[in-house]
Protein backbone atom coordinates (compact mmCIF):
# COMPACT_ATOMS: atom_id res chain seq x y z
CA UNK A 1 0.00 0.00 0.00
CA UNK A 2 2.81 2.49 0.88
CA UNK A 3 4.47 1.81 -2.70
CA UNK A 4 0.77 2.30 -4.45
CA UNK A 5 0.21 5.15 -2.45
CA UNK A 6 4.10 6.51 -3.46
CA UNK A 7 3.50 5.67 -7.22
CA UNK A 8 0.21 7.61 -6.88
CA UNK A 9 1.83 10.68 -5.29
CA UNK A 10 4.85 10.81 -7.89
CA UNK A 11 2.14 10.40 -10.77
CA UNK A 12 -0.01 13.36 -9.41
CA UNK A 13 3.29 15.32 -9.20
CA UNK A 14 3.95 14.79 -12.38
CA UNK A 15 0.95 15.40 -13.82
CA UNK A 16 0.12 18.59 -12.39
CA UNK A 17 2.50 21.26 -14.29
CA UNK A 18 1.20 18.88 -17.62
CA UNK A 19 -1.96 19.91 -16.60
CA UNK A 20 -1.12 23.73 -16.01
CA UNK A 21 0.42 23.70 -19.16
CA UNK A 22 -2.27 22.34 -21.45
CA UNK A 23 -5.24 22.20 -19.92
CA UNK A 24 -7.66 19.72 -19.10
CA UNK A 25 -9.79 18.94 -22.29
CA UNK A 26 -6.28 18.51 -24.15
CA UNK A 27 -3.71 16.80 -21.69
CA UNK A 28 -4.01 13.29 -22.42
CA UNK A 29 -3.04 10.49 -20.31
CA UNK A 30 -0.19 9.74 -22.47
CA UNK A 31 1.31 13.31 -21.93
CA UNK A 32 0.94 12.38 -17.94
CA UNK A 33 2.66 8.69 -18.53
CA UNK A 34 5.85 10.27 -20.25
CA UNK A 35 5.77 13.32 -17.24
CA UNK A 36 6.07 10.62 -15.17
CA UNK A 37 8.29 8.64 -16.50
CA UNK A 38 5.73 5.11 -16.69
CA UNK A 39 4.17 3.21 -18.82
CA UNK A 40 0.40 3.94 -20.15
CA UNK A 41 -0.09 0.82 -18.71
CA UNK A 42 1.11 1.22 -15.61
CA UNK A 43 -0.58 4.61 -15.49
CA UNK A 44 -3.99 3.01 -15.80
CA UNK A 45 -3.32 1.04 -13.11
CA UNK A 46 -2.66 3.65 -10.37
CA UNK A 47 -5.81 5.55 -12.26
CA UNK A 48 -8.48 4.33 -14.30
CA UNK A 49 -9.25 7.67 -16.34
CA UNK A 50 -8.18 11.12 -16.74
CA UNK A 51 -10.81 12.02 -14.88
CA UNK A 52 -10.57 9.91 -11.36
CA UNK A 53 -6.76 11.19 -11.62
CA UNK A 54 -7.75 14.67 -11.52
CA UNK A 55 -10.10 14.35 -8.60
CA UNK A 56 -7.31 12.42 -6.56
CA UNK A 57 -4.74 15.63 -7.42
CA UNK A 58 -7.89 17.68 -6.01
CA UNK A 59 -8.47 15.57 -2.57
CA UNK A 60 -4.69 16.09 -2.15
CA UNK A 61 -4.15 19.29 -3.09
CA UNK A 62 -7.64 20.49 -0.35
CA UNK A 63 -6.33 18.03 2.13
CA UNK A 64 -3.06 19.23 2.35
CA UNK A 65 -4.12 22.89 1.84
CA UNK A 66 -6.59 22.49 4.68
CA UNK A 67 -4.41 21.15 6.97
CA UNK A 68 -1.69 24.33 6.82
CA UNK A 69 -4.60 26.57 6.79
CA UNK A 70 -5.88 25.18 10.62
CA UNK A 71 -1.82 24.98 11.19
CA UNK A 72 -1.84 28.89 10.72
CA UNK A 73 -4.94 29.58 12.39
CA UNK A 74 -3.83 27.68 15.58
CA UNK A 75 -0.82 29.78 15.81
CA UNK A 76 -0.57 32.33 18.98
CA UNK A 77 -0.83 35.93 18.01
CA UNK A 78 -2.74 38.65 16.70
CA UNK A 79 -5.73 37.07 15.20
CA UNK A 80 -5.40 38.79 11.95
CA UNK A 81 -1.96 37.73 11.54
CA UNK A 82 -3.67 34.32 11.56
CA UNK A 83 -6.29 34.97 9.31
CA UNK A 84 -3.73 36.40 6.86
CA UNK A 85 -1.54 33.53 6.98
CA UNK A 86 -4.94 30.94 6.71
CA UNK A 87 -5.46 32.92 3.32
CA UNK A 88 -1.91 32.86 1.84
CA UNK A 89 -2.05 29.26 2.49
CA UNK A 90 -5.57 28.36 1.00
CA UNK A 91 -4.24 30.58 -1.95
CA UNK A 92 -0.50 28.83 -2.25
CA UNK A 93 -2.62 25.29 -2.20
CA UNK A 94 -5.61 25.81 -4.17
CA UNK A 95 -5.50 28.93 -6.52
CA UNK A 96 -1.52 29.67 -7.28
CA UNK A 97 -0.52 26.09 -8.91
CA UNK A 98 -3.38 27.12 -11.65
CA UNK A 99 -4.50 30.76 -11.31
CA UNK A 100 -0.55 31.30 -13.18
CA UNK A 101 -1.78 29.59 -16.30
CA UNK A 102 -3.27 30.23 -19.23
CA UNK A 103 -5.40 27.50 -19.01
CA UNK A 104 -6.75 28.53 -15.12
CA UNK A 105 -10.94 29.62 -15.92
CA UNK A 106 -10.91 26.19 -17.50
CA UNK A 107 -8.88 23.95 -14.58
CA UNK A 108 -11.26 25.86 -12.55
CA UNK A 109 -13.97 24.57 -13.80
CA UNK A 110 -12.74 21.04 -14.04
CA UNK A 111 -12.34 20.99 -10.73
CA UNK A 112 -15.89 22.46 -10.35
CA UNK A 113 -17.21 19.66 -12.37
CA UNK A 114 -15.44 16.84 -10.89
CA UNK A 115 -14.18 17.63 -7.39
CA UNK A 116 -17.41 20.59 -6.70
CA UNK A 117 -18.48 18.44 -3.26
CA UNK A 118 -14.63 18.23 -2.14
CA UNK A 119 -14.14 22.14 -2.58
CA UNK A 120 -17.76 23.27 -0.82
CA UNK A 121 -16.49 21.29 1.69
CA UNK A 122 -13.05 22.73 1.60
CA UNK A 123 -14.95 25.82 1.81
CA UNK A 124 -17.14 25.22 4.40
CA UNK A 125 -14.67 24.11 6.46
CA UNK A 126 -12.59 27.54 5.95
CA UNK A 127 -15.63 29.88 6.81
CA UNK A 128 -15.86 27.44 9.85
CA UNK A 129 -12.20 27.90 11.18
CA UNK A 130 -11.99 31.92 10.54
CA UNK A 131 -15.30 32.28 12.48
CA UNK A 132 -14.15 30.30 15.30
CA UNK A 133 -10.79 32.29 15.23
CA UNK A 134 -12.94 35.33 15.31
CA UNK A 135 -15.47 34.33 18.00
CA UNK A 136 -12.74 33.25 20.39
CA UNK A 137 -10.70 36.62 19.30
CA UNK A 138 -13.77 38.25 20.40
CA UNK A 139 -14.28 36.34 23.71
CA UNK A 140 -10.93 37.07 24.74
CA UNK A 141 -11.32 40.91 23.98
CA UNK A 142 -8.68 41.11 21.33
CA UNK A 143 -11.12 42.60 18.85
CA UNK A 144 -14.29 44.39 19.11
CA UNK A 145 -17.20 43.66 16.35
CA UNK A 146 -19.16 46.74 17.69
CA UNK A 147 -18.25 48.78 15.01
CA UNK A 148 -18.56 46.11 11.64
CA UNK A 149 -22.54 45.46 13.22
CA UNK A 150 -21.43 41.74 12.03
CA UNK A 151 -21.00 38.38 14.11
CA UNK A 152 -17.88 36.41 13.16
CA UNK A 153 -20.11 34.54 10.41
CA UNK A 154 -20.90 37.13 8.86
CA UNK A 155 -17.24 38.44 8.29
CA UNK A 156 -15.88 34.92 7.82
CA UNK A 157 -18.15 34.96 4.55
CA UNK A 158 -17.13 38.43 3.27
CA UNK A 159 -13.14 37.12 3.39
CA UNK A 160 -14.22 34.10 1.60
CA UNK A 161 -15.87 36.34 -0.87
CA UNK A 162 -13.24 38.39 -1.68
CA UNK A 163 -11.02 35.48 -1.88
CA UNK A 164 -12.97 34.17 -4.64
CA UNK A 165 -13.39 37.47 -6.46
CA UNK A 166 -9.51 37.24 -6.53
CA UNK A 167 -9.62 33.82 -7.65
CA UNK A 168 -11.09 34.72 -10.91
CA UNK A 169 -8.77 37.97 -11.52
CA UNK A 170 -5.73 35.86 -10.49
CA UNK A 171 -2.51 37.87 -12.17
CA UNK A 172 0.95 37.07 -11.89
CA UNK A 173 1.95 40.84 -10.86
CA UNK A 174 1.07 41.10 -7.13
CA UNK A 175 -1.70 42.80 -7.77
CA UNK A 176 -3.96 40.41 -6.30
CA UNK A 177 -1.21 39.65 -3.34
CA UNK A 178 -2.12 43.67 -2.40
CA UNK A 179 -5.37 43.42 -2.57
CA UNK A 180 -5.62 40.60 0.10
CA UNK A 181 -3.26 43.12 2.22
CA UNK A 182 -5.48 45.83 1.42
CA UNK A 183 -8.57 43.14 2.83
CA UNK A 184 -6.27 42.59 6.04
CA UNK A 185 -5.68 46.45 6.31
CA UNK A 186 -9.30 47.45 6.54
CA UNK A 187 -10.65 44.58 8.58
CA UNK A 188 -7.47 44.99 10.88
CA UNK A 189 -9.10 48.71 11.26
CA UNK A 190 -12.78 47.79 11.82
CA UNK A 191 -12.34 44.79 14.27
CA UNK A 192 -8.39 45.42 16.24
CA UNK A 193 -8.88 46.87 19.73
CA UNK A 194 -5.46 48.68 19.72
CA UNK A 195 -5.93 49.89 16.10
CA UNK A 196 -9.73 51.32 16.92
CA UNK A 197 -9.41 52.28 20.49
CA UNK A 198 -5.26 52.18 21.60
CA UNK A 199 -6.00 53.72 25.01
CA UNK A 200 -7.89 50.91 26.00
CA UNK A 201 -6.35 48.62 24.42
CA UNK A 202 -4.71 47.44 27.87
CA UNK A 203 -7.99 47.04 29.83
CA UNK A 204 -9.58 45.76 26.86
CA UNK A 205 -6.99 42.68 26.40
CA UNK A 206 -7.24 41.84 29.89
CA UNK A 207 -11.27 41.84 29.80
CA UNK A 208 -11.41 44.27 31.87
CA UNK A 209 -14.60 46.46 31.01
CA UNK A 210 -13.46 49.73 33.09
CA UNK A 211 -11.99 52.65 31.55
CA UNK A 212 -8.78 54.32 32.28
Amino acid sequence: MQNEDAKSAHILDAALPVLVRYGFQKTTMADIARAAGISRASLYLAFTSKEELFRAGSTRAHMRTMAEVEAALARTGDVVDRIAAAISAFQEGLIVPFGRSENAKELFEANMDLAKDITVAARSKLLELLAKALAEARSRGEIDLDMTKAEPTDLAALIAAAMDGIKHNYSADGSCDNAMQLLMRILRGAIDVTATWPHTAGHRRRGDNHTP
